[in-house]
Parts: structure tokens; C-alpha cells; sequence
């Protein structure tokens, strides 16, 4: 169960986002510094608690898993976590071409990609039930995003950056399960984010460092919050509750993101959300849910019957 608590965080806490972008470019702050100052308040905060725990005499465990990264692994994490920072630039990215609805219906592919990915490298077809999860997870997802409501204007470089974040994205949660799975989840986040760090520098350098007062002001203004709920503790929790629950349930409890991205819309931005967009998100939960009920229901039934 715990691992199904970390995702839900990890999503809600990934949903928030979107609504603290919107504040910060109407402050004028551009895409570079908002990825940028994201990730670095991100590292800082994870590296800052890693050397808190890693020191603190009430954490010998920690300190022990602390030792199961070897450099081998911590250059994989440090590879696969610009997967992160990948997925800010390609999501910002398709904002400019194409409509927020529609970005966040392409991104939301992740929920299916993630169940491909591992579905070929297990080599094991998924649950029936997570697939029939699927059907009113992409229908609600439509739905809650006010696409099929509305006319949606395509641009060949907006559906190209947006479906790449998708990938991106599924390619983080993979990942977050797979390399490392015992070791600390702190230094395994740390890492991965110092990955993403770098390559939003690299493609999307940011301003900032060369202006102090910038630097301040997109940090009190974006920085804080995007840090925290973003690479600090959304890509914790996923770190922690993925290799719990596996990729293909991770993919579908991420799909948590959605709803709390229009209800945070909503209160915080004043938009309007039209009755469709609830049925959607009542569809998405639906959706998410399912499969845990089912497991559940299996599992008391075999129990009355064995007794």
C-alpha cells in the first residue's frame, strides 16, 4: 500500500506544477529560467537532505544503503535522471506551438507508454485489468482535459515535443524502479535530478547566474515552489514507491497529475471547469483505482475460500 501512497504523492505533487509555470510566466520569467531555476532548487534541497541524513547518528540504515550505489550505477542514474529535466524542456517546449490541453493529453501518453516499456523488457503481457484501465483512463483524459469540447489547432513541432515529453517521462519511471531499487532513495534522487541539472543547462541555459536580482526573484517568485513539489518531491516518492508497485501500475496512478492540475487551475488561476472536465476526472480516478480494487477483491475472495 505504500507504494500506491508514494506514486498518488509523487503525481499530485507533479500536477501543481503546471499552475505555478502559468504564474511565473506572467511574470515575466522565460522558459529558460523557470526550467532552470526548478531543477537547481530541486538538486539543492535533495543534496542538502542526503548530507542530513547521510550524517545524522539516528540514521545508520540509511547510512548503510548509502553504500549500495556504486559508481556504475550512480553514472546510469546520473543518465537517466536528464530524463527529467528532458521532460520540462520538451513539455514547455510544446506549449508554444500548441494548447495546454492538448500538451497535457500528449504527455499523458506516458500512461501507456510506461506499460509498453514494460511489457517488452519483462517480456510479460500486463494484467488484463491494467489494460482495460486503460480504455476510460485515455477517454477521461480527453475529457478532463476540455479537448474533445473544443477546437484544438495542431502544429507538427507541438505534437513532435510533446509526445517526445511523454516518452521522456515514461522512460523516468522506468528507470526510477529499475536501477538501484535497494539503495537510498535521498542519493538516488539527488543524482538523477544533478542529471537534469546539467542538460537543462546545456540546451536551455539559464539566466540567472549571471544576475543576482534575477536570480532572487525568479527564486521567491517560481523557484521554491517548482523546486519542491517538482524535482524535490514528486521524483521522490516516484523513486520510492515505483520499484514497490512496478512500472505498468506506477504509469497508472501517474496519471494522478491530470486532476490535480485542474483543480490547482482552478482555484489558484480562477479558470473555469466544465462538467465534462469532472466526469473526466472521476473517470481518471476510476481508472486508477481499478486495479487495486480488483487485486483486492481477488485476494479477499481467495481468502473466504481457503477458509
Amino acid at each position: 500500500m505504500k507504494g500506491y501512497i508514494y506514486v498518488i504523492i509523487g503525481a499530485c505533487s507533479y500536477g501543481v506544477l503546471s499552475t505555478f509555470v502559468k504564474l511565473a510566466y506572467t511574470k515575466g520569467f522565460i522558459v529558460n529560467d523557470v526550467v532552470g531555476i526548478q531543477m537547481f532548487i530541486g538538486a539543492i534541497l535533495l543534496w542538502g537532505s542526503v548530507l542530513y541524513q547521510r550524517f545524522s547518528h539516528t540514521s545508520k540504515q540509511s547510512s548503510e544503503n548509502f553504500k549500495k550505489i556504486n559508481k556504475k550505477n550512480a553514472w546510469k542514474l546520473l543518465i537517466i535522471g536528464s530524463s527529467t529535466g528532458l521532460t520540462g524542456m520538451l513539455y514547455y517546449l510544446a506549449l508554444q506551438y500548441i494548447s495546454a490541453s492538448l500538451a497535457i493529453v500528449l504527455l499523458f501518453q506516458f500512461t501507456w507508454i510506461g506499460i509498453l516499456i514494460e511489457a517488452i523488457i519483462t517480456r510479460k503481457i500486463p494484467q488484463k485489468i491494467t489494460l482495460l484501465s486503460l480504455i476510460p483512463l485515455l477517454f477521461g483524459t480527453l475529457l478532463a482535459a476540455g479537448v474533445l469540447g473544443g477546437n484544438i489547432t495542431l502544429h507538427p513541432l507541438g505534437l513532435l515535443f510533446g509526445f517526445s515529453a511523454a516518452i521522456s517521462y515514461s522512460i523516468f519511471v522506468y528507470a526510477s524502479g529499475q536501477i538501484a531499487p535497494e539503495s537510498n532513495p535521498l542519493l538516488k534522487t539527488a543524482i538523477m535530478i544533478t542529471g537534469g541539472f546539467i542538460l537543462c543547462s546545456v540546451f536551455l541555459p539559464p539566466n540567472f547566474f549571471s544576475d543576482i536580482h534575477l536570480f532572487i526573484q525568479v527564486t521567491l517568485h517560481a523557484g521554491i515552489y517548482l523546486g519542491f513539489f517538482g524535482p524535490f518531491l514528486s521524483t521522490l516518492m516516484f523513486a520510492k514507491g515505483t520499484p514497490l508497485i512496478g512500472t505498468g501500475m506506477a504509469s497508472l496512478l501517474g496519471a494522478m497529475e491530470l486532476p490535480t492540475a485542474i483543480f490547482m487551475s482552478q482555484i489558484v488561476l480562477k479558470e473555469t471547469v466544465g462538467l465534462g472536465q469532472y466526469i473526466g476526472i472521476l473517470l481518471i480516478i476510476s481508472a486508477i483505482f481499478l486495479p487495486h480494487f480488483v487485486n483486492r477483491t481477488k485476494k479477499y475472495t481467495y481468502t473466504n475460500g481457503g477458509n
